[in-house]
């Protein structure tokens, strides 16, 4: 499902007609940069760190056209991924992997085994060669894997285009490499130096990397949307959650005291370009009791009237489920003192029912790029095409 929580803010980009100080429109880039923070206290008892570079730019993320077309002609694939994640199947441990995912339910409900295998088995093999070639791996075939619908996946509301929703994925497998090697390795393969000398999150997510409880994973997606794919490289961390939660500094879980955007905006204002989101999982209902930086105004639609200013977006700010995302504004940078979140019990009834969150969003949070393209159409510009 989209995001509506996003959905909005694409909206108000498209609605806008800013005036005063501040005189360029706001736009959409191709190139996106998200940190995003996921407390889980219902499913999984962790906290995950996320930093995402995403495009649907072939000039920002340097896929060779060949093989996305090939990917994107080849029936009911949804995704092809590669990953360093410990264990990226059940059975399958301490590899890098690739998997190239295919969605189809009638094969799924043959319920006829050989032919689940066979098929998607010949699926990967016609694509394994030229993902091997472009990102310079050496997988070869290990298993194919039914994976159903996970309770994260539920509980997030997510599409599991990516790793869930009743999808077989083809898997193939390469020695490990250290998150720190493959976050090298992709990013000099697939970002121009206009956005590895940038800054702003890819430093982030490099520094990230780092830490041992990292992973990293590159996901080509292809949309039906003017014939696009997503691209999305990710570098995430696990941390367990010891006791109640009560405060949440963002950037500590980063191990950062600022956080700047990538000096590849600089050129007009992109003020969705650059996101921050902070995501609750209770078990309890919870709310947003108080948090640093400001609010950003918003009409009673719930879109905000002002892309120059600073400060967060909350929807749901209250439930078994809360969401923030922080907008920098015409800033270029935020600190704790911008990102700081207290949560707590409501101070008032929230609207859900029967434990459930309120039913106004419940959004994809690791795909929320597609709600972008979706809603601004054409209105994204390539950035890298523009200063050539």
């Amino acid at each position: 499902m989209k995001s509506v929580i996003v959905g909005l803010l694409i909206s108000a980009v498209l609605m806008s007609t800013f005036s005063g100080a501040y005189a360029q429109q706001p736009q959409l880039a191709t190139y996106r940069e998200t940190a995003q923070v996921l407390v889980d206290e219902k499913i999984q008892n962790q906290t995950t760190t996320f930093v995402t570079l995403s495009s649907t730019s072939p000039l920002e993320m340097r896929v060779p056209t060949a093989l996305d077309q090939k990917i994107a002609n080849t029936a009911n694939v949804t995704s092809v991924s590669i990953t360093n994640t410990d264990s990226c199947v059940p059975g399958v441990t301490g590899q890098t992997c690739v998997l190239i995912t295919i969605y189809s339910p009638s094969l799924i409900e043959s319920y006829n085994i050989t032919k689940i295998q066979t098929t998607v088995h010949a699926i990967g093999d016609s694509l394994i060669g030229d993902i091997n070639k472009a990102f310079l791996l050496d997988a070869t075939f290990n298993s194919v894997y039914i994976r159903p619908k996970g309770e994260l996946s539920v509980a997030l509301g997510t599409s599991g285009a990516l790793s869930g929703n009743r999808t077989i994925s083809a898997v193939y497998t390469a020695p490990q490499l250290k998150s720190s090697y493959l976050f090298d390795q992709l990013t000099s393969i697939l970002l121009p130096q206009q956005i590895r000398n940038g800054g702003g999150f890819y430093n982030v997510a490099r520094k990230l990397s780092d830490d041992t409880n990292s992973t990293v994973t590159f996901a080509i997606t292809p949309t039906t949307t003017n014939s696009q794919s997503i691209y999305q490289l990710q570098v995430s961390a696990h941390s367990p959650i010891k006791g109640e939660v009560t405060t949440i500094r963002p950037l500590d879980f980063f191990g950062i005291s600022q956080l700047n955007r990538s000096s590849y905006f600089s050129g007009g204002f992109f003020p969705l370009n650059s996101l921050v989101q902070v995501s609750v999982l209770s078990r309890n209902d919870t709310s947003v009791t108080s948090n640093a930086g400001n609010i950003v105004p918003t009409n009673n639609q719930g879109i905000p009237t002002d892309l120059t200013k600073s400060g967060w977006v909350f929807d749901p700010s209250s439930g078994q489920q809360v969401t923030g995302i922080y907008i920098f504004g015409t800033t270029t940078s935020a600190t704790n003192d911008d990102l700081a979140l207290t949560i707590g019990p409501p101070t008032s009834p929230t609207n859900s029912s029967s434990g459930s969150t309120p039913h106004r969003s419940n959004p994809d949070y690791s795909t929320y790029v597609v709600a972008g393209i979706v809603i601004a159409g054409g209105a994204a510009v390539y950035l890298f095409m523009r200063r050539r």
